[in-house]
C-alpha cells in the first residue's frame, strides 16, 4: 500500500498551536461537539471526522473504494471512512490543515474504552494514526452514552491540553494517552496500565425476512480482569483515567523462543 506524499505544509508564524480532532462516532456527535468548545480557547481547531458512527473499526483504513468528502464551515470536515482514514486525509491532503498539528485529539468517545477494547476502538486508533506520524495525540472517552453530559469531561480535557503544552516532552518519543473519564467526576485523576477486560463471547443467529442467516457479535462486560492499578479499575471507583500507551509491538521477552523455530532443521 503506498502511504502518501510527504507532508508539505505551509511555513506560518506559531502564534497558537494547531489540535487536529477526529472521532469514530462521527462528525456530528456530541462528544467531538463539546471537545471542539473546550479546547478553541487553547489553539486553532480543525475537525475531520467520519460522516457516520465508526464504532469497533479499530485501525482499519479504506483501500477497496474512493473516500468522499464534506466540509461544513468552520474548519470543520467529514469522511466517509475511519477515524484512521481522517487522520491520514487530514495529514496529507493540503486542504485540510495549514501546518502541521502540535496535537491529535480522538474523542471524546459515547462509552468507555478500557483493557483490551483499545485494540477494538476506532477512537484509540484515531490517536495512533497519529502517533504514528510523530504527532502527539490523546484517545479520550467518558463512561456512558450519546445522550450523556460531556461538558465536564471537555472542560477537563481542555486542563489536560494545557498542561500538554506547557510540559516536557520525553526526548524522541511520541507521547500517545488514552484518558477515560467516569460517568460523574468526581476530581481523582490516575496514571493507570491497560486492564483486561472480559466480555460475554456471544455469536447470536438471525434470519432476515429474505431467509438469509446473520449473525450479531459480542455481548457485556463480565469481568475487569482484576489488574491492579489498571484502567478499568480507575473508572469504576470514579477516577479519571490517564494511561500512556506504546506504538514498539516487539515483545523482547520472547526472542529466545522465536530463535528456537529459527534455527534449521537438523
Amino acid at each position: 500500500m503506498t502511504m502518501g506524499r510527504p507532508m508539505r505544509y505551509i511555513a506560518v508564524p506559531m502564534e497558537r498551536p494547531l489540535i487536529l480532532l477526529t472521532n469514530d462516532d462521527g462528525v456530528h456527535a456530541a462528544g467531538i461537539k463539546a471537545l471542539q468548545e473546550a479546547v478553541r480557547p487553547l489553539a486553532d481547531v480543525v475537525v475531520v471526522a467520519p460522516t457516520h458512527e465508526q464504532s469497533g473499526m479499530s485501525h482499519a483504513v479504506t483501500i477497496d473504494r474512493p473516500l468522499r468528502h464534506i466540509e461544513y464551515g468552520d474548519g470543520v470536515h467529514s469522511i466517509d471512512g475511519t477515524p484512521a482514514d481522517c487522520v491520514y486525509l487530514a495529514l496529507f491532503e493540503e486542504r485540510f490543515l495549514s501546518r502541521r498539528p502540535d496535537l491529535v485529539l480522538s474523542g471524546i468517545n459515547h462509552g468507555p474504552n478500557l483493557g483490551t477494547s483499545v485494540f477494538y476502538s476506532g477512537t484509540v486508533a484515531g490517536a495512533r494514526e497519529a502517533a504514528m506520524r510523530g504527532i502527539h495525540a490523546m484517545a479520550l472517552s467518558l463512561e456512558g452514552r450519546e445522550d450523556s453530559d460531556f461538558g465536564p469531561a471537555a472542560a477537563r480535557t481542555a486542563g489536560f491540553v494545557e498542561r500538554f503544552f506547557e510540559a516536557t516532552k520525553p526526548e524522541g518519543q511520541t507521547v500517545l494517552l488514552n484518558i477515560n473519564f467516569p460517568s460523574e467526576l468526581r476530581g481523582e485523576t490516575r496514571v493507570t496500565r491497560v486492564g483486561r477486560q472480559i466480555y460475554e463471547e456471544n455469536v447470536i443467529p438471525r434470519r432476515d425476512p429474505g431467509g438469509r442467516e446473520y449473525f450479531w457479535l459480542g455481548g457485556r462486560v463480565i469481568d475487569n480482569g482484576q489488574i491492579e492499578n489498571s484502567d478499568a479499575q480507575a473508572v469504576a471507583e470514579g477516577a479519571v483515567s490517564v494511561t500512556p500507551l506504546r506504538l514498539e509491538a516487539t515483545l523482547s521477552d520472547h526472542f529466545g523462543l522465536a530463535a528456537y523455530l529459527a534455527e534449521p532443521p537438523e
